[in-house]
């Protein structure tokens, strides 16, 4: 039941460009359309970011992701054949979404999301969603929600409350890049 009603209120959320705080396949995050540029900004207003720091997108599967980058290096694909964990890779380039949501060099980070929720979340939004630490830059990232500031709760339109309870200990994504020429480089293990 709290499954299905915090699907509804998020997408309610998501397409009225609100801000969502929810559990992911790794840490609990800070969410938004990752397509609409109002969105993106004001999830770096909450956690007083830079916009030229990019943004973590969240897809439901390849052919969400190839709508979203503009050419997968084909190690991305091995990449993600052979990962047992969450990975986000750093594509070369991305498109389809807002333009804060990229790095500096237009490259942008994605991960295939691999939890329940956020994938029906994903899937019935129809459009890629950003999944940003739930804390304020520069403080450590939440391991689960009894861990997340009062005020980051707060700063959200809509706090899921789906795994609010869960007090297992989460960590964020490893983290690759991935060049047009095959080269990867590991950034956060």
């Amino acid at each position: 039941m709290r499954f299905e009603e915090d699907l509804k209120e998020s997408l309610k959320v998501l397409k009225e460009e609100g801000i969502i705080l929810y559990p992911t396949d790794t840490i609990w995050g800070l969410g938004c359309d990752a397509t609409s540029p109002s969105a993106v900004a004001k999830i770096f207003k909450i956690k007083s970011r830079q916009e030229s720091s990019s943004l973590i997108i969240l897809v439901n599967g390849l052919s969400m992701l190839e709508r979203y980058v503009k050419e997968i290096p084909q190690v991305a694909y091995h990449l993600t054949s052979v990962s047992d964990s969450p990975l986000t890779i750093i594509y070369p380039g991305g498109r389809n979404l807002a333009e804060a949501a990229y790095a500096g060099d237009g490259s942008v980070g994605i991960r295939i999301c691999n939890d329940d929720f956020c994938n029906e979340l994903i899937s019935r939004f129809r459009k890629p969603i950003v999944s940003t630490s739930a804390n304020k830059t520069g403080e450590p990232p939440p391991s689960n929600f009894s861990e997340i500031n009062k005020s980051v709760i707060n700063s959200a339109d809509y706090a899921v409350r789906y795994r609010q309870e869960d007090k297992r200990k989460y960590s964020a994504s490893p983290v690759i890049k991935v060049e047009r020429n095959g080269v990867f480089k590991i950034l956060r293990q």
